[in-house]
């Protein structure tokens, strides 16, 4: 069989392992489609005549590597026929039985179709070139997409490289010793109290990795995440990491609506240890380890509360640090309800532009009206919800008490049954 030489294939594919921290297998699969590509180049400058090939017109084509031998051969998969039509796919009856009498009709053959040294040609060379290159990328991508996959929802250090727009790219390096991999830090991903200056380091959080061939970063980092504040307080506070605490729900503006209004996330806690105070494990003696997680978030404001299975109770710890006197439960079918605080609470309880009765409604999932306690008419406000769901549920109200007279006559028949039965006995 015939052979082009390449001259140092062994180290050229021993080199590029090394320096694109790829296998040598992937290495040696990317030179094999280049100079696939390189062959058709070779074949469509023989083939003048011929205006154009079909998409798939060489996939009955490969290219094999010969490692030791430093070279490449090209092969072709043809079917065995009667008459030629096409002799880049088809190869005569007659020609094959010549050297196997016990071929038949429609069989195939692997025939070498390498051409000579010479005439691979300086064009097929260049295209190979530019085509290996794109196909090493093309492997490094992928190699980050399955690196990367299993790591989304995590956190990574990573280091500003440069600036794209309006987002940052970041160096991330992974847990398993590769090389580190560009990340989009996108705009409203970034905290406004970040410097992104150039070699700064941040925590940041993994949110997705693209699939596809696409160029640029493929990962896309976060420090606007709430994971990323899951995952500091669990870093920072052993009793998270030991289940003896957990984190039952977070929310979290990282970016307001307003520049007047800074970051600032609550955070829902709750144990099953009764010898552990939730709340307290994450603020550590003296605030130490909320003040970690509050330095790597560059100073945000973060409220820790005590999650309760109560929706009054865990309510009104969400609205912390202002003091509630009464959560009234209005429908907790529409999971809405009045919080009433006293005057002076009124602006705390709301918070600055209501960020605070914001996070808190995203917190426990109710949508919460603050109102004063001393101008609050119980009567009034329970006559004007009650007009308001009619108006709108009249149906329901009406299959609901249907409901409820059902009920009630099963239960009166099971009264009837048990009576019945006492009689009885």
């Amino acid at each position: 069989m015939s052979m082009v030489t390449l001259p140092g294939l062994k180290d050229l594919i021993e080199s590029i392992s090394r320096e694109r921290n790829l296998p040598r297998l992937a290495v040696q699969s990317a030179i094999r489609e280049a100079l696939l590509k390189g062959y058709e180049r070779y074949r469509r400058a023989q083939n003048l005549e011929r205006k154009q090939f079909d998409e798939d017109y060489f996939d009955n084509f490969e290219v094999e590597l010969d490692i030791d031998g430093e070279g490449f051969r090209v092969l072709s998969t043809k079917t065995i026929v009667e008459a030629v039509n096409n002799s880049d796919h088809q190869i005569s009856l007659d020609e094959v039985q010549q050297v196997a009498p016990e071929a038949q009709s429609g069989d195939s053959v692997v025939l070498d179709v390498t051409p000579d040294q010479g005439e691979f040609g300086r064009m097929a060379a260049m295209q190979t070139k530019q085509v290996l290159a794109q196909k090493l990328r093309d492997q490094q991508r992928q190699m980050v997409q399955e690196e990367f996959q299993d790591l989304e929802g995590t956190v990574l250090q990573a280091r500003v490289l440069r600036f794209e727009r309006q987002s940052v790219i970041l160096a991330v390096a992974s847990g398993f010793g590769q090389p580190e991999v560009e990340a989009e830090l996108p705009k409203r991903e970034q905290l406004p109290n970040d410097n992104y200056r150039a070699n700064a380091t941040f925590k940041v959080y993994l949110k997705k990795v693209s699939q596809g061939q696409q160029r640029g970063p493929q990962l896309l980092v976060s420090r606007a995440d709430a994971g990323l504040v899951v995952y500091l307080f669990a870093n920072e506070v052993p009793e998270i990491e030991d289940e003896v605490v957990r984190i039952v729900a977070v929310a979290r503006e990282a970016n307001p609506p307003s520049r007047y209004v800074g970051p600032r996330t609550k955070i829902a806690v709750d144990t099953l240890d009764r010898d552990v105070d939730p709340v307290g494990a994450c603020i550590g003696a003296r605030g130490s380890r909320i003040q970690v997680v509050v330095n790597e978030l560059r100073g945000e404001k973060i409220d820790v509360i005590r999650w309760s299975p109560d929706p009054a109770t865990y309510i009104a710890n969400a609205l912390s640090p202002a003091r509630v006197d009464e959560v009234r439960l209005m429908d907790p079918e529409t999971r809405q309800t009045h919080v009433l605080v006293a005057e002076d609470q009124l602006s705390l309880a709301i918070g600055k532009e209501g960020q605070n009765v914001r996070l808190a409604a995203r917190l426990t999932g109710w949508k919460i009206d603050i109102k004063d306690k001393a101008k609050y008419d119980h009567v009034a406000e329970d006559a004007k919800f009650m007009a308001v769901r009619a108006k709108y549920q009249p149906e329901d109200d009406e299959n609901d008490m249907e409901e409820l007279e059902d009920e009630n006559q099963y239960e009166l028949e099971l009264e009837e049954d048990n009576f019945d039965t006492r009689e009885e006995n």
